[in-house]
């Protein structure tokens, strides 16, 4: 019984630890339609209200040549704060949180599958992600 126990423990929690798993980048690319009123995602893009996205997974944070990006930011990508799927969903899911003085004005998508579709389509766009 406590094996049993032990092992749907340990399924649920690797089930709920996947990084965007069963992600439709198609849908994706519906929910980064709220992203377009400030981001573009075509390689090389011209940089908006935020910067251009194309290739922002696996990318170092604040470092899109020409766009000034808030201090907060700078100092966290100066820390180390790269875009993987576990920091977009972070950052995604509320902005705030990883980078608390950011300049985003997003409050945050909180639909976990949308979140997991938009870093599909994200990652479509990221080559070498």
């Amino acid at each position: 019984m406590k094996r049993i126990l032990l092992a749907a423990t340990a399924a649920a929690l690797a089930a709920a630890t996947a990084p965007a798993a069963a992600q439709d980048a198609a849908a994706g690319q519906r929910v980064f339609n709220q992203c377009r009123a400030c981001h573009t995602i075509e390689a090389g893009g011209r940089n908006g209200v935020g910067p251009n996205l194309h290739g922002v997974v696996g990318r170092k944070a604040a470092s899109v040549e020409g766009f000034r990006y808030s201090q907060n930011m700078r100092e966290l990508a100066a820390g180390g704060l790269t875009w993987t799927e576990e920091n977009l969903d972070k950052y995604l899911t509320n902005p705030k949180s990883l980078v608390p003085r950011g300049s985003m004005p997003f409050a945050g998508l909180r639909n976990e599958q949308q979140r997991r579709d938009l870093i599909a389509y994200l990652k479509q766009n990221s080559p070498g992600s």
